[in-house]
């Protein structure tokens, strides 16, 4: 864990040296008038900088700084940090504010070149760390199910760690796959390697709980623990890692654990409310050419309805009406309840507004009559929620807040076409009901921007 804390010390070190480089040399080499080196004038766009990339994970260890989806996030992250920063030399009355009245043409470069600059020393520590933890693995602890699901999981999520399986029981240790070593291992087998220094672990996954594991077991992994090694459970994992909630962990007791602000604390509803009232106000004002170009394009393909409504389920699992521009022909019927790809029933038009999500903006009326919220689990049609409260345990807890425009699990997983992806949004969507925050919401919002940038999911 000391090696994350001193890159993570080390990434805030290059912002700021690189921040106050560029924006100096910009600065005095373009000879803006009463030019000189400022340091403390810069605390305020660096702060945005720094809030702007910790949105986005740019300084958790475990963010792949080498995928494109990374480059495009980054660089939205800068860019919104950029206008950030210009709305705060107009709005905010900071000391030093006339430096940077004086260059705002300056900050809008300079934050520019340093989209690329972040990225680059990113990409080098990024790959120097994997490089140096090439051997370093998880260990999972379980039993043989237990380790057949997760390695299912794994390859789900798309994790590319390795993963060293574990067992209690030395007469677990049967073979696991095709490759020689991917077999459960004994732990005792698995402790010796550690201790040895064979084995760089990273982090112990521990499946069974404290009643299930030999006294023996349990102390060594006191011992590991207490030496410096991470160990979670593995919903702990789930959460850390992935950032979900582990479906199998869902019970009617699970609503009372800790988290739940948004649930149980009415000023952290109250406050949301305000700022979807504002938000949503401004960007129908903003978006009413839009939608009314949009619509009327609907209209010129087949003269059919520009909108389209459906019963939705909300809060306290309370039904209303979403409107929406319409994407499919006007004349199909009712039949598949899924979009697949290259369905037929979507129009032309339809197609171009659901890649680029503007067939959603009709929806900033429901947010303002108090429907939706700008950010929330998806407002789910009431013949799914019928079926899906049948098969999936505890799906009702997703009804404890108010159904979004977009939320964690349309960023993280943009589109459900049956059952189990159905499962896997509710994992995501009860991640962010209990681990509400306003900051968790900002970074949804840069995530949503990239979703409907690059037209992912349906």
């Amino acid at each position: 864990m000391h090696h994350i804390k001193k890159t993570r010390l080390a990434l805030l070190a290059l912002d700021l040296g690189f921040l106050l480089l560029v924006f100096n040399v910009l600065r005095l080499s373009w000879g803006v008038v009463g030019a000189h080196w400022i340091v403390w004038p810069l605390v305020g766009p660096f702060v945005a900088l720094v809030f702007a990339i910790y949105l986005i994970d740019g300084y958790r260890a475990r963010t792949d700084m080498m995928s494109l989806d990374y480059t495009s996030l980054h660089a939205i992250a800068l860019i919104s940090a950029m206008l950030a920063t210009l709305l705060m030399t107009f709005v905010v009355k900071i000391p030093g504010r006339d430096e940077l009245q004086s260059s705002r043409g300056v900050i809008a470069f300079t934050y520019l070149a340093l989209i690329p600059i972040t990225l680059s020393y990113r990409r080098i520590i990024f790959q120097r760390a994997a490089n140096a933890s090439g051997g370093r693995c998880l260990v999972f602890l379980g039993d043989w199910a237990s380790c057949h699901a997760f390695r299912a999981e794994c390859e789900k999520v798309g994790a590319r760690q390795r993963i060293v399986f574990s067992v209690v029981s030395e007469d677990s240790a049967v073979p696991f796959g095709l490759n020689r070593d991917d077999r459960l291992r004994p732990f005792t087998e698995v402790l010796d390697d550690i201790q040895n220094g064979r084995l760089t672990v990273e982090a112990l996954i521990l499946r069974e709980s404290n009643r299930e594991l030999q006294p023996d077991i349990a102390q060594k992994l006191v011992q590991l623990y207490f030496q410096g090694l991470p160990t979670y459970t593995l919903e702990l994992f789930h959460q850390i890692y992935w950032r979900k909630i582990p479906i199998y962990r869902l019970n009617q007791t699970w609503l009372f654990q800790e988290g739940f602000q948004i649930a149980r604390e009415p000023v952290f509803e109250r406050l949301k409310r305000i700022g979807d009232v504002a938000f949503a106000t401004v960007g129908l004002i903003l978006a009413s050419p839009l939608i009314a170009l949009s619509a009327l394009a609907v209209w010129a393909e087949d003269r059919g309805p520009c909108f389209f409504s459906q019963t939705r389920i909300g809060k306290n699992h309370l039904p209303f009406q979403i409107h929406k521009l319409r994407t499919m022909r006007a004349t199909v019927v009712e039949g598949e309840r899924y979009t697949q790809p290259g369905d037929a029933r979507i129009t032309r038009v339809g197609r171009f507004l659901r890649g680029s999500r503007l067939d959603e903006l009709p929806q900033l009326w429901n947010v303002l009559r108090g429907d939706m919220s700008l950010i929330g689990p998806r407002a789910e049609w009431d013949k799914l929620v019928a079926d899906y409260e049948r098969e999936i345990p505890c799906y009702y807890f997703r009804h404890l807040v108010r159904p979004g425009i977009t939320g964690w699990a349309q960023v993280n997983y943009p589109y459900g076409a049956n059952l189990e992806d159905t499962v896997r949004k509710l994992e995501y969507d009860l991640y962010y009901i209990r681990h509400f925050s306003f900051t968790l919401d900002a970074s949804i919002v840069l995530k949503t921007i990239h979703v409907m940038l690059f037209g992912k999911g349906r």
